[in-house]
């Protein structure tokens, strides 16, 4: 799992240092980046610096409890939750998930089972970082920049492989020209939007998606991948 985790950072919350100590050498030595804050203030403020994939957090801390820092947290950007809790009440689960925490462990915990829900929650919410992704007839080898449609080699350019990633990579999801636009050419972009109208007409091409059931044009509203 080394190789892959590279690229991938994990943010731990908790007042114990013993288990932070733990768990950063632990995780590091696994491949990811790994940061570690002791309160929820803390936390908020390194989340913006750090940009965490996946966050560790535990519930009881001082000031600024767990589900407080899970909901400032899910509300700012796409992140992974994984709460821990010495707490074993049930009520304390829902809460937890309710305010939209992916996952729940009660402490004590072995490290193998919380690397496996790591593990988990990358796959499910950002395949992307994975180095090799099969999503459908899709297959995306990052490290070798190659993208695979029904076991067929597509021969595509840079920006050509990473509006396709990212259409199939959120799958189901319309995007707009302008929203395509911030994802795969950028911000600072001075183009025309109409740019996007031909490279998706070229990734259709290059798909034999004469019929557009591949790449979906959504009346009004954008663009949506269907891996059939």
């Amino acid at each position: 799992m080394a190789k892959q985790a590279q690229g991938i950072k994990v943010m731990l919350v908790d007042d114990e240092p013993n288990i932070l100590q733990f768990l950063e050498l632990g995780l590091g030595n696994e491949g990811y980046k790994v940061a570690a804050a002791q309160d929820g203030r803390e936390a908020l403020s390194l989340a913006e610096s750090f940009e965490p994939h996946v966050v560790v957090l535990d519930v009881m801390m001082p000031g600024i409890d767990g589900f407080e820092v899970c909901r400032e947290l899910k509300s700012a950007r796409p992140v992974a939750v994984i709460m821990l809790t010495a707490r074993e009440e049930v009520e304390d689960r829902v809460k937890g998930l309710s305010i939209g925490a992916d996952d729940y462990m009660p402490k004590p915990f072995s490290f193998a089972e919380l690397l496996a829900r790591i593990q988990a929650r990358v796959r499910n919410q950002f395949p992307h970082l994975l180095e090799e992704v099969t999503i459908g007839p899709f297959a995306i080898d990052a490290a070798r920049k190659e993208f695979r449609y029904r076991e067929r080699l597509l021969d595509l350019s840079p920006t050509e492989f990473e509006l396709l990633k990212h259409l199939v990579i959120h799958h189901g999801h319309v995007w707009s020209k302008s929203a395509i636009l911030d994802r795969v050419w950028g911000y600072d972009f001075g183009g025309e939007d109409n740019i996007v109208e031909v490279y998706i007409r070229s990734l259709r091409d290059k798909l034999q998606d004469r019929e557009h059931k591949v790449i979906r044009t959504i009346r009004g509203a954008g663009y949506r991948v269907d891996p059939i």
